[in-house]
């Protein structure tokens, strides 16, 4: 009968492994389970006899801290005294001062996606910028998803929790959602008080007549039209009397504005919901709020003080001021951000959804690793904390901005490299037989020179190694090379396509002074067929490797660093073979 941890114990161990992942979480922006483990032997040294149960115990306190906003995870080190020297705090001094926040009181701010497709990183600033700013002035931030459109911007509907799980992951947490599909019956109150007080109409004309009309700055006949009329073809709208295009609701504004799309715009029309079923309301409704109308109603019932959005939406702001007059609201502060552009990735919405349905084959899916949407970056490796990096790099300027490859792997790089274990992986192997080694033999070698990540163990059966075929080209020049971490040798010739060397031993220093370049390698007879996909441009190349036996180990999500090649994600772990999705170097 095998002995059990006492509960009490267990208890301590759970709480100790609570501290330290949320250290590990708020030094380096994800906690791992080794480090927490090595923590927790290091302090109660008598436990190894129950390995398999501490770690069963660390692994779901640190898949719980992992889970957690990076603002709750702040929270509970509060609550637990935990205290990290050295932690990097987010860089919201860096944000200007709102305007006029004096003006408003509390602070609202809100992220309002259309949930037609994943996030992308253009998205994804105005989330983390918006967010930041409430938290920065303790107001609240509100997730709206704006889904009024279920003919040309259908809605997924796997988006909404797509873009949930994006922003879970991008360490923002929100205080109210919405859902404007689930909104409608308000927006009918507020048209109605519109018509009635002869602010907005039934239009009747077909669109090629009130356009001309419209581009002459004249009145559609319906406009003056007494309200009591327009209030009863409202009705025969709901009871399903006019058909999509015979109908829709303007807001009247100045017919001789400069900007002919500001006069007398729609604010609704009628869609045929049973062709074009929305995935949250069906057929139930047929007559859907513009954007505009959504928008504008939504950010003052919700509070909303500032509103970060894209530059090409100024014209919006003219447009929704409209309602806020007509009704005697102030309308929201806003800032008008640029463009944001990354660098030999899509960002285009409407080109990934296009190309998934007409060559569905030829990518990955909506994370594809030559996308820029969220999904895709996470895929790819990239962490949370350098996109964060990179938004506040950006700030609230209102131009177009292209982020630049290196500059994302700069700081990731710098994210990940004490938080990652390195490992040997060997593009285009080649075989090296080696005499005068005594096998078997097993090198024990740390996953990284400094941080407490644990070891791994490669064991060598027989005297052959791969090298990669770079490598072995080095070693036919030079005459010598040194196999990381283990010993150096030297070249004594070729058979048939493998290379015949002889063990020489000796350290490092003994390698410089040979002039032997130090090689990743990984035993002959002992490997991980790996299988690295790099994105170059717009097309994917797949790599021929083999890698050490602990690589099956490890966990799928998780980035290593490939010793002398860059860094990668583990995308997917098989019997035969190990996908690794290529970061950057």
């Amino acid at each position: 009968m095998s002995l059990s941890l006492p509960e009490p114990l267990k208890e301590q161990i759970r709480k100790k492994a609570l501290a330290q992942a949320v250290m590990n979480r708020l030094k380096y922006g994800q906690a791992r389970v080794e480090p927490v483990v090595n923590k927790i032997f290091g302090e109660l040294k008598d436990l190894r006899h129950f390995a398999k149960e501490v770690v069963s115990i660390v692994k779901d306190v640190v898949h719980y801290v992992n889970s957690l906003s990076m603002d709750d995870v702040k929270k509970l080190a509060e609550e637990l005294g935990v205290s990290i020297e050295g932690e990097v705090k987010p860089q919201v001094k860096s944000l200007p001062p709102l305007p006029n926040v004096d003006k408003w009181g509390t602070v609202v701010t809100r992220f309002a996606p259309n949930p037609d497709f994943p996030i992308h990183l253009g998205n994804a600033r105005a989330a983390i910028i918006s967010h930041i700013y409430a938290v920065m002035y303790k107001g609240k931030f509100i997730l709206r998803f704006e889904d009024t459109d279920p003919r040309i911007k259908k809605p997924m509907p796997e988006a909404y929790d797509i873009i949930r799980e994006d922003l879970k992951w991008l360490g923002i947490s929100w205080d109210e959602e919405y859902i404007q599909s689930l909104r409608m019956e308000i927006y009918y109150d507020y048209l109605k008080k519109l018509i009635k007080n002869g602010y907005a109409y039934v239009d009747l004309c077909r669109p090629e007549v009130f356009r001309e009309l419209r581009n002459q700055g004249k009145a559609c006949p319906h406009r003056n039209e007494d309200p009591s009329i327009h209030l009863e073809r409202l009705d025969r709208i709901f009871s399903g009397e006019y058909r999509e295009g015979e109908a829709v609701v303007r807001i009247k504004t100045d017919l001789n504005h400069p900007d002919p799309s500001v006069r007398d715009w729609v604010m609704f029309r009628i869609i045929d919901s049973a062709k074009n079923p929305h995935p949250i309301t069906m057929d139930k409704y047929i007559l859907w709020p513009t954007y505009n109308f959504a928008a504008a109603l939504d950010d003052h019932l919700m509070g909303v003080t500032h509103i970060f959005r894209g530059r090409e939406h100024a014209v919006n702001t003219v447009k929704q001021m409209y309602i806020y007059h007509y009704f005697g609201w102030r309308y929201p502060e806003v800032v008008n951000l640029g463009r944001v552009g990354l660098e030999k990735t899509i960002l285009s919405k409407s080109w990934i959804k296009s190309q998934l349905k007409t060559n569905p084959g030829k990518f990955m899916g909506i994370d594809d690793i030559r996308f820029g949407t969220i999904a895709a970056l996470r895929r790819r490796g990239i962490s949370a904390e350098a996109i964060r990096q990179i938004i506040l790099e950006l700030g609230v300027k209102g131009v177009d901005a292209l982020i630049s490859w290196e500059n994302i792997a700069s700081i990731n790089r710098k994210i990940l490299d004490p938080i990652s274990k390195r490992v040997f992986i060997v593009l285009n192997p080649i075989k090296v037989r080696i005499s005068n080694l005594q096998t078997p033999i097993t090198i024990k070698i740390p996953y990284h020179p400094t941080a407490n990540l644990g070891y791994r163990e490669i064991k060598l059966n027989r005297p052959e190694v791969f090298i990669s075929s770079s490598d072995a080209e080095v070693f036919k020049n030079v005459g010598f090379i040194r196999l990381m971490e283990f010993t150096n040798i030297k070249l004594i010739g070729h058979r048939d396509s493998e290379i015949v060397a002889e063990n020489i031993g000796g350290d490092v220093e003994y390698a410089k002074k040979l002039g032997a370049p130090i090689v990743q390698w990984v035993p002959a007879d002992n490997i991980t067929k790996v299988r690295i996909i790099k994105a170059e441009k717009l097309r994917l190349l797949k790599l021929r490797s083999v890698g050490e036996e602990s690589i099956k180990h490890l966990s799928i999500g998780e980035v290593v660093q490939m010793v002398r090649i860059g860094f990668g994600r583990i995308d997917d772990i098989s019997r035969n073979i190990v996908t690794i999705i290529y970061t950057h170097d």
